[in-house]
């Protein structure tokens, strides 16, 4: 059996990060565990083939029939192979507000305050525009502004500023609050994965191993230790071991699925699946939370947002020609070009809403075909009051796990998507954009709210945040401490977006590699300790 100082598992953006951490200096003997591939290719790397990655490297996970959304079944798209989601996203570089941290903090979860994860944040990141009191220069984790943007995404922000929302520059730094274009995980034209920022640049050295296309099949636990690793390599198992500990990273589906298949979570749902129980922990796959998101869709009299049509296509043509010799232009598109946070309840403690504006129609995540040409605006709840669950559909680890984000359960969450969805409709309707000629692909009476509701239910999905299914807190339900560390086992700690107590007020992926950062250095204080 081979043995490590560490395993980690899972290669995403927390797991790149703090494998990279570990293993950056030379001094521990790190192992790298990831379900799936390398993900090097053309499709990751070009930010405009995102429509065209790879089905090995995505899950393409789907939830149990949702009774908020009609009945409907939910897709969840999560990433496989090194980088994880970060290599199958849109790019978008947010950390939510400051609020969420301090909420954090306020419910337990000591050491997580915003200004006590800033430097964290700062610490990941290389930001084109140079360092800041938001902002750092020196990190791996390469943020830039887009190199180019679609004129509808431009006349999106002057839209939105003709109804008195206001420009914002920069969603990450003093204020959050306004529109504008996003800034993007990318460098020098191509995609800037966790995994390119933290894993490709020491692959290679001595005391790093990554075992990709390896299947993990359960912890291995011994005297209230976490001792190892079960995996599966091309149809054979073995076990690798861990002096000092492991590092589960598996993201808000996976890492509940992982605690689950080695005896820990809710007795009762493990018994069901002939599991024995080794830690009653009644919350794990509990408190999933994610982002309720509705697109709004118009078709547009004008060719000018990226589109299908023989000039559309021509131009892409075109585009890719430009980007295999200059990483310039249309194909540096991250499609969700342009948005913006806003608070539409009274009550909200910040901007409750986030807006996605994308220069082209987007239909079921983008996977029905739509000819001509148009754009789409996400509108997304960004602190959903429903909670969800992950559980076992079998006790294969290979199997899918069941996943119910239980969208729109509470009444609050139509509410505030009801008014986020109108205002994306006044947006739509300044001069600003109305001068592409926009056709709405869903008319409905904005006045009326039942027949609203009903169209977002019959429409509305996730954009892709799913939390909080291993959470972190101070009380005796809490799945891992404000460590990351698993109450109940010595050895093991969780980290990335399943430990969220509640869900961040924007996009995922940076909070996630902030997470992987922290946990590195809980990690090497616990050696110390």
């Amino acid at each position: 059996m081979e043995r490590f100082d560490y395993i980690v598992i899972g290669g995403g953006s927390a797991g790149s990060a703090v494998a990279g951490r570990l293993a950056v200096d030379g001094t521990r003997r790190v192992c790298l565990i990831e379900a799936g591939g390398r993900n090097d290719n053309i499709f990751i790397k070009t930010p405009g083939f995102m429509p065209f990655i790879p089905e090995k490297s995505n899950y393409r996970y789907e939830t149990v029939p949702q009774k908020g959304l009609n009945g409907r079944i939910g897709y969840q798209p999560r990433g496989r192979g090194l980088g994880g989601s970060s290599a199958i996203n849109a790019m978008v570089y947010i950390r939510g507000h400051r609020w969420d941290y301090d909420n954090w903090a306020a419910m337990g979860c000591t050491g997580w305050s915003y200004e006590e994860v800033l430097p964290y944040f700062k610490r990941a990141e290389a930001n084109e525009r140079g360092s800041d009191d938001y902002h750092g220069a020196g990190g791996p984790l390469f943020v830039e502004d887009q190199k180019y943007a679609n004129p509808t995404s431009h006349a999106f922000i002057e839209a939105a500023a003709s109804l008195q929302l206001r420009p914002n520059p920069d969603f990450n730094g003093a204020a959050q609050e306004g529109f504008g274009l996003y800034q993007v995980t990318q460098h020098k034209g191509e995609r800037w994965s966790a995994a390119r920022a933290y894993v490709e640049p020491i692959r290679g050295a001595g005391n790093f191993a990554i075992r990709t296309e390896t299947l993990v099949e359960r912890l291995v636990i011994e005297g209230g230790r976490v001792t190892g690793v079960k995996l599966r390599r091309g149809g054979t198992s073995e076990t690798v071991l861990a002096r000092r500990g492991v590092i589960l990273s598996a993201g808000a589906f996976n890492s509940p699925q992982i605690l689950m298949l080695s005896g820990i979570g809710p007795a009762a749902h493990l018994k069901q699946h002939g599991i024995e129980v080794v830690l009653d922990r009644p919350e794990v796959g509990s408190n999933l939370q994610d982002h309720i998101d509705y697109v709004s869709g118009w078709e547009t009299s004008s060719d000018v947002p990226i589109g299908s049509s023989l000039k559309g296509t021509l131009r892409m043509a075109a585009a890719i020609i430009e980007h295999r010799r200059k990483r310039t232009g249309v194909m540096t598109t991250p499609y969700a070009e342009a948005g913006g946070f806003w608070k539409v309840m009274p009550d909200s403690p910040a901007p409750d809403v986030q807006w996605h504006f994308v220069p082209a129609v987007l239909e079921d995540h983008g996977r029905e075909k739509v000819k001509g040409h148009g754009f789409s605006l996400h509108a997304c709840v960004l602190r959903p009051e429903s909670r969800g669950t992950v559980r076992l559909g079998s006790p294969d680890p290979a199997a899918a796990p069941v996943i119910d984000p239980n969208f729109l359960d509470d009444p609050r969450d139509i509410a505030c998507l009801r008014a986020g969805v109108r205002l994306s409709h006044r947006i739509v309707e300044a001069p600003a954009l109305q001068a592409f000629g926009p056709k709405d692909r869903h008319p409905v009476n904005l006045d009326d709210d039942a027949a609203l509701d009903d169209l977002i239910r019959s429409r509305a999905d996730t954009v892709y945040h799913p939390v909080g299914t291993c959470r972190m807190g101070v009380d005796e339900g809490a799945v891992v401490d404000p460590t990351l560390k698993l109450n109940g086992l010595e050895g093991l700690w969780v980290a990335d977006a399943s430990v969220m107590p509640k869900i961040v007020g924007g996009n995922t992926n940076a909070p996630s590699i902030m997470i992987g950062e922290r946990c590195a250095d809980f990690v090497i204080a616990a050696e110390r300790a």
